[in-house]
């Protein structure tokens, strides 16, 4: 029935049997049906199974049963046995991983390099509905990471690397005089030369062929992605619009001068066909931004990525952010989100659906962190992403090392085989649902609010000037901006009912969004909305 289910969803028109039949009455079967493939299953002992074959072998032979593909699944003994009789086109033993089962489905055989696409689109593409899978890697040092590559790439459970630079490597890839050794390895892998990326991307030239990315890097953006693109091919760039500026205190950008370079990074992608993903919504989240914030700010990444000329576009949304939000409220903020972002798709524009969950969720109890795993990504699978980006169970006790990743990926894969045999809607949930409606509203508020901010430019949400104003009078704010001398950084908020809310600590009530945004255009002379 496992695996009738997943024909259905690959378009098959499928017909169960039922269960115990004789070969008399499969033959029939056959004969009144005409089928054009045939899935029987066993799970009894195995020695009985010689005579039952032998039967089966016989009887289609007399009866002339032709043009048909033959399926088993049993056990691994039973499957044994299926072999000798040279019958089936196709043994399952139960041991397989659904990729391979789905492989199978689209007339596909993962077996060697040519079989895995090495592009990520095509990626996308091969599996969905099912999610291509991510993690990130980087370990202190080169020989390490290499090593546990070519572990998760032999293991074949996951579809894209994400290389992780140690910080020096981050910000003084081009002036390595500047850099602190006694940072080397700090945050992840010391690479220091294409020639040390071009050994990760050897790496991961095995088993399922696994695609690498990499962090962007904190300044010198266009070069460090010129190195990226011809050393490991780059998959897609990761590049946020307002930060690893002034503003996070990450690189030594203004703020100004950050979102201009990032502009030219999206374009400088862009122009290649290479997809972005602008992961601004989480940066505000992790900062404990009210959820309308991270709303808006997921449409105006989208819109910057458009407008530069990206292509396709990777939209991250990662739930648990933060760790306390109630799972209806972040399902609720995950679906505005989509709305409108995806309201940006034309025939130039294409969207894909990144989940993950937030890192902060994860408890230092590697048992518990397993749980939290499991929860998260099946609250995620509700949102149907094109990715999931699978986040080590470890990370809070530790940097996930091969076998962490390996086990990780192996629990989201059993939550992906439970999911597409049928779930529950919960995108359908009565207070999910005015959740996404009420941060929709707020989220327009605050779009629309930047674009007041001035009415003379035609894209003020793209125009630099505009979106450092709008950090400046505190539209985007946060409180661990706090101090700050680019942001406001007076904003608070507060978790009522499992959302996050602007919040009036004197008053001790929730702010709602209108109110908020004509306080702070009033307090900085501009005209109320």
């Amino acid at each position: 029935m496992n695996y009738l289910n997943l024909a259905e969803k690959e378009n098959y028109g499928t017909d169960f049997i039922g269960i115990g039949k004789s070969v008399d009455e499969i033959i029939m079967l056959i004969n009144e049906k005409k089928p054009n493939i045939v899935a029987l299953s066993y799970r009894l002992t195995p020695e009985p199974l010689h005579k039952i074959l032998e039967e089966l072998k016989d009887k289609i032979n007399k009866n002339s049963v032709k043009n048909i593909i033959w399926l088993f699944g049993g056990t691994e003994p039973t499957a044994l046995v299926a072999k000798e009789w040279g019958i089936f086109d196709k043994i399952f033993d139960g041991t397989e991983d659904i990729d391979e089962v789905i492989a199978y489905l689209k007339g596909k055989n993962y077996s060697g390099e040519e079989s895995y696409p090495r592009e990520l689109i095509s990626r996308i593409k091969s599996k969905y509905p099912y999610p291509i899978l991510r993690h990130h890697l980087g370990l202190p040092t080169i020989e390490e990471t290499v090593e546990a590559i070519e572990k998760v790439a032999e293991a074949r459970v996951i579809d894209i690397i994400s290389v992780a630079p140690d910080q020096n490597a981050q910000e003084f890839f081009f002036d390595q005089e500047n850099m602190d050794e006694r940072l080397n390895g700090a945050g992840g892998v010391p690479l220091r030369s294409k020639e040390d990326f071009r050994k990760l991307y050897k790496a991961a030239e095995r088993g399922n062929f696994p695609l690498l990315r990499s962090y962007s890097g904190t300044k010198n953006i266009v070069q460090f992605a010129e190195v990226l693109k011809e050393s490991i091919d780059n998959a897609w760039c990761a590049v946020p619009l307002f930060w690893y500026s002034e503003l996070d205190k990450r690189g030594p950008r203004t703020l100004l001068d950050a979102i201009r370079e990032n502009q030219l990074v999206m374009k400088w992608h862009g122009e290649r066909n290479i997809p972005v993903e602008v992961n601004d919504p989480h940066h505000w989240g992790l900062r404990d931004a009210h959820d309308a914030i991270g709303v808006a700010v997921a449409y105006i990444a989208a819109y910057n990525a458009k407008k530069m000329g990206v292509k396709d576009y990777i939209a991250q949304y990662m739930f648990n952010v933060p760790a306390s939000i109630s799972p209806e409220m972040d399902l609720g903020k995950m679906l505005a989100k989509i709305e409108l972002v995806e309201s940006l798709i034309d025939e130039n524009f294409k969207v894909y659906r990144q989940a993950r969950a937030g890192l902060a969720s994860f408890p230092a109890n590697l048992y518990q962190a397993k749980g939290q795993l499991a929860a998260s990504a099946y609250l995620a699978m509700s949102i149907k992403p094109h990715i999931y980006h699978v986040v080590g169970f470890c990370e809070a006790h530790h940097a996930a090392r091969s076998e962490d990743i390996i086990e990780s990926a192996m629990i989201v894969r059993g939550i992906l085989k439970n999911e597409f045999l049928g779930s529950v809607d919960m995108t359908k949930d009565k207070n999910v649902v005015e959740r996404k409606n009420a941060l929709i509203e707020d989220a327009k508020i605050i779009i629309e609010s930047i674009k007041s901010l001035n009415l003379n430019l035609e894209n003020p949400l793209t125009d630099p000037e505009t979106l450092t104003e709008a950090v400046r009078i505190g539209i985007l704010d946060a409180p661990h901006l706090q101090g700050s001398q680019i942001a406001k950084g007076q904003l608070k908020t507060r978790m009522v009912s499992g959302g996050l809310y602007a919040y009036d600590e004197k008053q001790k009530k929730i702010i709602t969004e209108k109110e908020r945004i004509n306080l702070l255009l009033k307090e900085a002379g501009y005209l109320q909305i």
